[in-house]
């Protein structure tokens, strides 16, 4: 569970119904026609631009946001040197008994095993990224569709009430109620797009490039490995993905 993304969003809701209740209340915040205009509107927008399987898998992908992958590079790394030293010394056979757990890297192990040629591995694992960057792209641009759509939709919503405000200037009692349309949908759609879609999206976007990153590492490791570097060589080459720290660390280790 990502704790920043769980408190930060409850944090900033809480923050505006507060805010809301402090000024009156949370009721004059709340019309009905409005959330119609803004989230229905949106939603079926959103529908009508993206595949149906992009639409659906786009809500599941959100989740991410809260439970995201486990890309521990300092681990991998000493994963991938003690890979390399099992090679170096019992053979690529023996890679077969290690189960790393992680359907990518347990993929690239296995095509070692089979005996793959590096040039191969690489391709197909590279291959495999690109492909992956492509379904989280789907995915993040249907999200991004609600950040762009929904701020929209809330300027429809104002000028619905705005017509209907001019339109019956003569009733004071249909001012209010339109008034509260024109305002409240603007209200909405910044919502939509800066409190709830916008950092979800944001945090999709940096998990992305780091599972990427770590897939980019394996690949790597596995060259090494592939190639019959010295576990050492291997560890020097990838721990340039650790922050400065993290590499002062293992050189003392």
């Amino acid at each position: 569970m990502d704790i920043a993304t769980l408190v930060g969003l409850i944090g900033a809701i809480v923050m505006i119904i507060g805010s809301m209740i402090y000024a009156g209340g949370v009721s004059p915040f709340i019309d009905i026609p409005s959330l119609f205009i803004v989230f229905g509107g949106t939603l079926f927008v959103v529908m009508s631009m993206k595949p149906m399987p992009v639409f659906l898998g786009h809500f599941k992908a959100m989740g991410i946001a809260f439970r995201p992958g486990n890309y521990d590079t300092d681990a991998l790394i000493t994963l991938m040197v003690d890979l390399s030293a099992t090679a170096r010394k019992e053979g690529m056979m023996a890679l077969e008994s290690k189960t790393p757990g992680e359907a990518f890297l347990t993929k690239g192990l296995q095509m070692l095993v089979d005996g793959v040629d590096e040039a191969k591995l690489v391709k197909q694992l590279k291959y495999e990224i690109k492909a992956m960057k492509a379904r989280h792209a789907a995915y993040q641009g249907a999200i991004k569709a609600w950040v762009d759509i929904g701020p929209a939709m809330g300027m429809v919503g104002t000028l619905i009430g705005l017509v209907l405000m001019l339109g019956n200037m003569s009733d004071p009692k249909s001012i209010g109620p339109a008034m509260a349309v024109a305002l409240l949908t603007t209200l909405y759609g910044a919502l939509v797009a800066n409190v709830i879609f916008g950092p979800i999206l944001n945090k999709l976007e940096g998990y992305s490039e780091d599972e990427a990153t770590y897939r980019e590492l394996v690949i790597e490791g596995l060259r090494g490995i592939a190639k019959g570097e010295a576990p050492r060589a291997i560890e020097d080459q990838l721990i340039c993905a650790l922050d400065t720290k993290a590499q002062q660390k293992r050189k003392a280790a």
